[in-house]
């Protein structure tokens, strides 16, 4: 009998359930591990290189992040935290909650992080490059904080508008 896994619906701006703050994930049961596929199925199916709880309305601090070509390397974080960060660098960033909106943010070039993995074992990585970026995003989404929030108020009011207007459009 094969494992059912879910696509779930995605959260979109300005979406108040977007800001709110996960909570730590206080046992990795079989639970955990059913809403972790759900969200790589759901990633991975939105053309995604991340994903937070958060993003599909789950109040956990979880991550999935997947930034290789084949969609072969699975990254799953449960209550990540950065230990450390060094340097900064500007890219530009994009988000499965902000569909077709790319702008260049300022990040940490390379980052540590410590986490718990899909079996609930504890590890640290060291991480440059677009998976620096992807981690420090997704986390920033377990805060309830957006990339747009690096936008100057205008940018980010320009962006809601646009938002709204797609949303009352799709409906």
């Amino acid at each position: 009998m094969g494992c059912l896994v879910s696509i779930l619906p995605v959260l979109e701006f300005p979406d108040p359930q977007l800001r709110k703050v996960a909570k730590k994930v206080v046992h990795v049961d079989n639970k955990i591990k059913t809403t972790v596929d759900d969200m790589f199925e759901t990633m991975y199916e939105a053309h995604g290189v991340g994903l937070a709880a958060i993003q599909v309305n789950i109040q956990l601090q979880i991550i999935v992040i997947d930034v290789s070509e084949e969609k072969n390397e699975r990254l799953c974080f449960i209550n990540p935290e950065i230990i450390s960060e060094f340097g900064q660098e500007e890219s530009d960033e994009g988000c499965l909650s902000v569909p077709g909106i790319f702008e260049p943010i300022e990040r940490a070039e390379k980052i540590t992080v410590k986490s718990l993995n899909r079996d609930g074992d504890e590890f640290v990585i060291e991480a440059d490059g677009l998976l620096a970026v992807c981690i420090q995003h997704e986390i920033d989404h377990l805060k309830g904080k957006l990339f747009v929030d690096y936008l100057s108020p205008l940018k980010r009011q320009r962006i809601k508008k646009k938002m709204l207007k797609l949303h009352k459009r799709d409906q």
